[in-house]
């Protein structure tokens, strides 16, 4: 079989599958398998890359840097549609519907008013071609490498009767499930949360590598069909091969598209107030956030007649649900350490019905936000979900603070050991310093040393650990390593839920000892940057870990590099470097890497050589903000580093220069202006480079 004939085969197999997996729920074949036959595609592709299909699965995983967008101007206008909080004006909305209709029947389409990003996508010979975003309504983003990496998103389209070149729309957006995971991680390491899933989807589809986007694991629901009649017949197919929305939408469906099933055709408005209704509450049971109803004329031919405003179409309408709040009473608080020490307070409630669920429990943040709230305990407290996920206290009500109402004294000793808590200059939350006897630490220390992005121990959870640890079997993640069949077959534990009293037994039979052991060998394959971040050292995250991969090599290099070294890492700062050269000045801390590497565990990578351009930015440091036409972040970043000149983490007085591009972060260039930094564009920068 030639290599091209080899890469078809592959081509047309992997996609297969996919699609079983993601449109259809089945799974087919095992991860190594499919990974296996992805890595021999991916070779296969380097090696060949002008038989590389567009439709190639191995675009999924992203990789492409744009150093900017190109600009793509809508064949067909994305207009934006009238919105109301009114069932009045939804009848209103009907009349003057069914009046530019002169009385003619018609039927409505409903559909979630999903809070994504509006994405424009075009395919032509039943391949993606372009993704783009809305932008102005006129013109967007060309983002096509991004919107390549969704993968419940087509390549290449199923069926026969699939048209020459069309284009659709829909919804792009982080599922619930996605964002509350890269906020645990985050928050894992001390990093500032996302603010929403809306937001966190949005600057994503921008970012500039589209490796980074494939991490993100975006989703998209399609929704709208649209044809160039004229197109279509000239590359000979039918001027409107469906008539109607409801057609749209099914065929969409049949060629393998992502279309929500709640869609819901009405024959009058009063169906249509039974399915607002009917989704008032039922939409927090779906993945992602919706903030109303869209309702729309069925029949393209009515939507014609109908016509467009200026800024919207006369045949569609959004229904907007209120915003959803509660009051209750706050009646104690609670305070949790993570793993890095930091102790979160958490408000008990009185149980209150909020977005379909019942809220006992909200977060508080930090000392800060409860002195900022001026929250006391017995109050009644405002409660709302944020981005509709995670409950949060947003204010109180002072009408009806009552008269045993309590000042809230925050603790001064670890709830979990006692230990005195430390606040670090600067710093939000009060921390636990046991880090090795706190048992909460100690056990989110274990969780997060098996996750995906560190060492993938599969077959353990929280459970588990916490049984190993109570048997005695592990102190540390190391002691995985040294596990033994004998021990762990036949243990036993009784968990009990807090919350329902209900009991359940967790015991370890012969599957399940397998399966723990062939995890736990499997993972010593991990890359070095996955067992950095592994160690759970403070602010490190996997991308952190990847970059000290990327300038050290290896263990010994960066156990050995002093702060002055660790410091001019490319987004190591200070507090990083501070928190990585106390780390590895503990004895505990080195004897623990020495019995990881005992184990087998990789401890080198691939050092990417800086090439010395230069010297013409020596002595001098730097920090940049936006996107450049010529620079990805990483050529920035290597630019800098070629030509003698250091990366700094945060804007400081350290700092000589601030770099700005387009869409630059206001927070930086206002702190940079108020610690006179000198600020300069992309130009100017290549001008000190000499170019």
């Amino acid at each position: 079989m030639t290599p091209q004939e080899r890469i078809q085969e592959l081509t047309d197999t992997l996609n297969y599958y996919n699609f079983q997996y993601y449109q259809n729920s089945q799974s087919e074949i095992d991860d190594f398998t499919f990974d296996r036959m992805l890595e021999e595609l991916v070779d296969l592709e380097r090696q060949y890359p002008e038989f590389r299909r567009p439709d190639s699965p191995t675009l999924r995983v992203g990789g492409t840097i744009s150093k900017e967008f190109a600009t793509v101007y809508h064949r067909f206008p994305m207009l934006s549609l009238g919105n109301t909080y009114s069932e009045t004006d939804l009848v209103e909305f009907d009349n003057r519907v069914r009046k530019g209709l002169d009385g003619a029947d018609f039927e409505y389409i409903c559909e979630q008013k999903f809070d994504g990003v509006a994405l424009s996508l075009t395919y032509q010979n039943g391949v993606l071609v372009q993704g783009a975003t809305r932008g102005d309504g006129v013109r967007g983003d060309d983002i096509t490498a991004n919107v390549r990496t969704i993968r419940t998103l087509p390549l290449k389209l199923h069926g026969t009767d699939v048209p020459a070149l069309f284009e659709v729309r829909g919804e792009g957006f982080l599922p619930l499930s996605e964002f509350e995971r890269i906020n645990k991680e985050r928050e894992d390491i001390g990093e500032p949360l996302l603010a929403n899933p809306r937001n966190a989807a949005s600057g994503t589809f921008k970012m500039q590598d589209s490796g980074m986007v494939a991490q993100r694991r975006l989703d998209c629901y399609m929704y709208s069909f649209l044809i160039d009649p004229e197109a279509a017949q000239a590359a000979g197919d039918q001027a409107e091969p469906v008539k109607t929305h409801e057609e749209s939408l099914l065929a969409l469906t049949r060629w393998g598209f992502n279309v929500s099933p709640t869609w819901k055709k009405c024959a009058d408005i009063k169906e249509v107030m039974l399915y607002i209704n009917e989704w008032e509450t039922k939409r927090f049971t779906l993945p992602l956030a919706t903030d109303g109803i869209v309702i729309k004329v069925n029949r393209y031919d009515q939507q014609r007649e109908l016509g467009f405003t200026a800024k919207s179409p006369r045949w569609a309408i959004a229904f907007k649900f209120k915003a959803e709040a509660a009051a209750t009473t706050l009646n104690s608080i609670t305070y949790q350490v993570g793993r890095t020490g930091a102790v979160t307070p958490v408000a008990n409630l009185t149980p209150v019905l909020l977005a379909g669920t019942v809220v006992k429990r909200a977060s508080l943040h930090n000392a800060n936000e409860i002195e900022r709230l001026g929250i006391r305990l017995h109050d009644t407290v405002f409660v709302e979900k944020g981005g509709e996920i995670i409950p949060k206290v947003t204010g109180v009500d002072l009408t009806k603070r009552p008269a045993d109402s309590e000042p809230v004294v925050y603790p001064t000793h670890c709830p979990a050991c006692q230990t005195p808590l430390i606040r670090k200059e600067g710093e939000a939350h009060f921390y636990c310093p046991n880090e090795k006897g706190c048992p909460p630490q100690r056990q989110a220390r274990f969780e997060h040393f098996i996750q995906r992005k560190a060492m993938n121990i599969e077959s353990l959870g929280e459970g588990k650990i916490e049984m190993l640890i109570d048997k005695g079997l592990v102190q540390s993640p190391a002691d995985f390593y040294d596990l033994t069949h004998g021990q762990l077959l036949g243990l036993e534990k009784v968990f009990a839920d807090e919350e329902t009293g209900k009991r359940r037994v967790v015991s370890f039979r012969e599957k399940t000892v397998d399966n723990i052991l062939k995890a736990i060998e499997k993972s010593k394959g991990q890359p070095f940057a996955n067992v950095l971040f592994a160690l759970g050292i403070r602010y490190v995250g996997n991308t952190t870990a990847e970059k000290l991969v990327d300038y050290f090599g290896n263990m010994d290099a960066l156990m050995t590099a002093p702060y002055e070294t660790l410091v001019t890492v490319p987004e190591v700062g200070p507090r990083i470097a501070e928190s990585l050269a106390a780390w590895f000045a503990e004895p505990e801390n080195v004897a623990y890497v020495e019995r990881l590497r005992r184990a087998g565990l990789q401890f080198a990578g691939e050092r990417k050589v800086v090439e010395v351009e230069g010297d013409s930015l020596a002595g001098k440091t730097f920090l940049y903000t936006g996107t450049f036409a010529a620079y990805s972040r990483e050529e920035l970043e290597a630019k800098i580093a070629a030509n003698g000149g250091k990366l700094l983490s945060g804007v400081s007085k350290k700092l000589n220069y601030l770099i700005v591009g387009e869409g630059a972060g206001p927070s930086k260039i206002s702190k940079a202006t108020q610690l006179g930094v000198t600020m300069i564009d992309e130009a100017q920068f290549k001008a000190m480079l000499g170019e």
